[in-house]
């Protein structure tokens, strides 16, 4: 099975049979041949096939992944040290706020606790990662809540409920945020991003006319924005911004604070691998002794 995986790896990086087939040296047909015997063997179809044309579906995409590791250890017995673990990847995807605050001490526990895993952070909006973990290309990822009920085979862990504020400059005089935000030009946060779309339904509920001036995705740029004047935000005070900066205020919403939940998305303890659950553990325990918001 080692020389129809390389195929595999190979058709992935090229693109189509035949292109594969003319890297590795065989013809499309043999290609082809192989991609049938790895499937027939594994039981299920790698690929989406219209015409002549065929893609990795999600199964081969998943399969892809633990190919290139079983190729990687092919390629290394013999060369490690006896009596070494094998390396193991654990894939975990974040928003860039948890980059920020809880993922890097648990990364340096997790690495303490387990010398022989690596791993690799990949960053992207939540509904990016949560499909990522869906599709079994990441092992699982810290992100704001879903507005939709998760798949079945899916879990959520909570890790934190972030309360939104109005961010204004800090020689913006006034407390009352709502003539505040209705007298400053806004900022807004991105309505493609879970935690967009949730400022989108609350100015909607409250029947704001806004002077919007920028939308944008990245927490800390807002924040620098209003600093620097252009404007007012609504936006979550997350464990980063416990403490504002110098030229920047926050009013409270009141009764009509809203809030974000960060949590983890992944697939049933049972299904996880030691590392995944262990760096999850570590994950959970940090975000538990953050004081509340």
């Amino acid at each position: 099975m080692i020389r129809e995986l390389k195929t595999l790896i190979a058709v992935a990086r090229e693109g189509t049979f035949a292109a594969a087939g003319n890297r590795i040296g065989l013809t499309q047909a043999a290609v082809s041949a192989q991609m049938q015997r790895l499937e027939a063997e594994l039981g299920f179809a790698l690929f989406d096939r219209k015409g002549r044309s065929a893609h990795l579906n999600k199964m081969g995409q998943q399969i892809l992944l633990q190919a290139q590791e079983l190729i990687r250890l092919y390629n290394n017995l013999g060369s490690t040290t006896p009596g070494l673990p094998a390396t193991v990847l654990v894939n975990i995807g974040a928003i860039a706020s948890v980059q920020r605050s809880l993922l890097p001490d648990a990364l340096a526990r997790f690495h303490r606790q387990c010398p022989e895993c690596r791993t690799r952070i990949i960053p992207g909006l939540s509904m990016e990662l949560v499909n990522q973990v869906d599709a079994g290309e990441i092992d699982m990822a810290a992100i704001i809540r879903p507005p939709f009920s998760l798949q079945s085979d899916l879990r959520w862990t909570t890790l934190a409920r972030e309360p939104y504020r109005l961010i204004v400059p800090r020689d913006i005089p006034g407390d009352d945020w709502a003539e505040l935000l209705s007298s400053q030009p806004f900022i807004r946060y991105d309505r493609s991003s879970f935690g967009g779309r949730q400022v989108d339904r609350f100015l909607r509920q409250m029947h704001f006319t806004l002077r919007e001036v920028s939308e944008l995705d990245e927490l800390d740029a807002i924040v620098k924005l209003v600093a620097n004047g252009v404007g007012a935000a609504l936006v979550p005070q997350t464990a980063a911004h416990r403490r504002w900066p110098a030229a920047v205020r926050a009013v409270d919403l009141g009764q009509h604070t809203f809030h974000r939940d960060i949590g983890l998305v992944h697939r049933a303890k049972q299904n996880l691998s030691e590392p995944v659950r262990i760096l999850a553990q570590l994950i959970g325990q940090l975000a538990q002794k953050q004081p509340a918001q």
